[in-house]
């Protein structure tokens, strides 16, 4: 629970505490909505339910993403009774943001929070571009592991790197894959969220043929991919992508977004697209980017019912 204490301190941080809309701004990057997706898209084996949690872009830090936030972010993920939960990466803070943060929390403490998802079918989690980004030995050697990961495995939470895992319902079969970062690495120093387009390049992890290929039969693919950019390219055996790292545009004004994060500007920043068949989920995610500040995107935890009709799976 956010302090009258802690919401004066986030308001003289980001200098913008004299108006109401500002106000409203800091106050509305807390209190986390659940956001229901139902949908049987195309390929989706018939009679097969899967009720699946999406947590992405918490960027752990105090005051902003606190431990104790975070736990509650999981006490309330938990209590949807998902079959799978899927964690879409940047579980650190960026550094704009670290710089009003009162501190840094371990790796190993917002694991160890995280290590308390529970789901039958088990926690499934890629790494963003965060991950890569917070340690400057693995921008330098142009490898991992990363903090992060490490983190989530020492907690016994998978960590996928291009690589797909077959998982059964009742039987049923479903994949679900685990693309590499798309910007894992930075081609040169700037600010954390300057857009492809603006010249800022990056070198990423990702093989996506390399991580379909492992789909050995014709049983549904779920594909995580923490940026969403990957999404035209991914075919049609896919029957579902999900991806955070928008933040759905973090400032959001009438469906307008004045940075985003993406060489597609606003074409996938936030929720359910279709194109061409295929099926593509953008989660608005959790925590803040730069500043401290949601406007017009609250942050969400989202819920995807597959093949059912969005109630009890």
């Amino acid at each position: 629970m956010i302090t009258r204490r802690d919401l004066l301190k986030m308001l003289a941080a980001v200098g913008v505490g004299s108006t109401a809309l500002s106000s409203y701004a800091v106050a509305e990057s807390f209190g986390e909505w659940v956001t229901p997706y139902a949908l049987t898209p195309p390929g989706w084996t018939p009679g097969l339910r899967v009720r699946l949690a999406v947590l992405a872009d918490l960027h752990v830090c105090e005051p902003w993403m606190s431990v104790d936030r975070v736990a509650a972010i999981v006490d309330q993920t938990n209590s949807l009774k998902p079959d799978a939960i899927l964690l879409l990466g940047d579980y650190v803070v960026g550094r704009s943001l670290r710089r009003l943060s009162t501190s840094v929390v371990s790796a190993g403490t917002w694991a160890t929070a995280l290590g308390r998802l529970k789901a039958p079918l088990g926690v499934h989690a890629v790494l963003g571009n965060h991950d890569w980004w917070d340690d400057p030995n693995v921008q330098k050697r142009r490898a991992g592991p990363t903090r992060a990961g490490l983190a989530l495995q020492a907690v016994g939470i998978p960590v996928y790197e291009n690589q797909a895992v077959r998982l059964e319902k009742d039987g049923q079969a479903f994949w679900i894959a685990g693309l590499g970062d798309q910007w894992a690495f930075r081609s040169r120093e700037g600010d954390d969220e300057i857009p492809p387009s603006k010249g800022f390049r990056y070198q990423g992890v990702d093989d996506l043929p390399r991580t379909l290929a492992q789909v050995t039969d014709d049983a549904p693919v779920i594909l995580m991919a923490h940026e969403p950019d990957i999404f035209p390219e991914v075919p049609d055996r896919v029957s579902l992508t999900v991806s955070g790292h928008t933040h759905g545009g973090q400032v959001r004004i009438f469906g307008f977004a004045p940075m985003v994060p993406s060489r597609f500007g606003l074409r996938y920043v936030y929720g359910h697209k279709v194109e061409h068949g295929r099926n593509l989920i953008v989660s608005g995610g959790l925590g803040c980017s730069t500043l401290p500040v949601r406007l017009g995107s609250p942050p969400e935890i989202v819920r995807i019912d597959l093949g059912g009709n969005g109630g009890e799976v």
